[in-house]
Formats: structure tokens, sequence, C-alpha cells
């Protein structure tokens, strides 16, 4: 254990380390795999949503989301990464991704409102490493992600907090903002 680090903290350090090194595993597996490519895909992807479940399982939403912000944040990219492996037709692709990215959007709204810098930075950086490696391949699944990323803090930017909150924006300069964005983003 590093010096000041607690228990709880090791703990969760190790196993973000773990599920680190299982979806590397996974791409490896995937890239050397024998299958054709959508039986290896289709296979990768169940594999994926296990690994992703039970690590994620680790840990109580309501008790402390940060843990699983790290969780989300590594899958995200690693799946970014072996993302140029998998088929096209595999329909499992874009779902999986899509399914990823909006579980994620929705811990976001349960964060709390300072997340701690590195926690943060680290989820600024993966994302929009993320979101251009899943670019080349034509994906836009991480738009929203892509865009929570750019704030200094999910609830930094007025427009998304009240959006998020559910409740109306302040100003029609908010959406005006939001839009461009989101223009930028995907375009």
């Amino acid at each position: 254990m590093a010096e000041g680090e607690t228990e709880r903290e090791y703990d969760t350090r190790k196993a973000i380390e773990e599920l680190r090194e299982r979806f590397q595993g996974l791409t490896t597996v995937l890239k050397e795999s024998s299958q054709s490519p959508l039986e290896a895909s289709l296979h990768f992807c169940q594999e994926f949503c296990q690994v992703l479940v039970e690590h994620a399982g680790r840990w109580k939403t309501d008790e402390d989301p940060l843990p699983l912000l790290e969780v989300y944040t590594v899958a995200i990219l690693s799946f970014a990464k072996a993302a140029s492996c998998l088929s096209s037709e595999c329909e499992n692709v874009p779902l999986l991704l899509e399914k990823l990215a909006l579980s994620c959007a929705e811990l976001l709204l349960l964060l709390p409102q300072h997340v701690p810098g590195a926690l943060w930075e680290e989820f600024q950086s993966s994302m929009k490493l993320a979101h251009s490696l899943l670019q080349e391949s034509g994906s836009t699944q991480l738009c929203l992600l892509s865009v929570l990323a750019q704030q200094d803090g999910v609830w930094s930017n007025t427009t998304l907090s009240s959006i998020l909150s559910n409740e109306n924006p302040q100003t029609e300069q908010g959406w005006f903002s939001l839009d461009v964005y989101w223009f930028e983003d995907t375009h």
C-alpha cells in the first residue's frame, strides 16, 4: 500500500488494475483469434460484459460512485482500443458501446459536486482518446460523454447541469452553447 492510502483505496486501485489487465487479455485473444471476425467479436462482447458486470458489482453506486466511474472509464477506453478489431457485422458491438456510454452518463448524475481532480482528469483524457479511436470507425456513441469530459466537472456547465437535474436552462444562450458543443463534436 502506498503511504497515506487507505485500505479501501488500495483495494479499489488493485481491482482497477486487475480490470485493465482482464480487458487487455480479452483484446489480445480477439486479435489472435482463429475464429471468423463475427464469431470473435461476439465472443469478445460476451466476455467483456461478463468481466464488466463482475467488476462493477463490487461497488454500490449509492455508497460511493467514484470507483464505478473508474470502472466505466477503463471499460470504455478498453473497448475503444479493441474496436478496430471488432467486426462491423456484429450487432452486439454498437449495442454494447451504446449501453456502456449510457450507463456511464447515468453514473455521472450520481457523482458528487466535486470529483477528485486526478479522477476527473483521467476520465477526461480517456473519453477524449476513446472518442477519437471510435470516430475513426464512424462511431458517435461517445458524443455525450465527450462533451461532458470537456467540462471542468459534470456539474460545471450550467446548461448541462440544469438538464441533468431536470430543470429548465436559464437562457437560450445556454441551449446554443450546448448545440455548439454537440455540433463541433459530431462534425
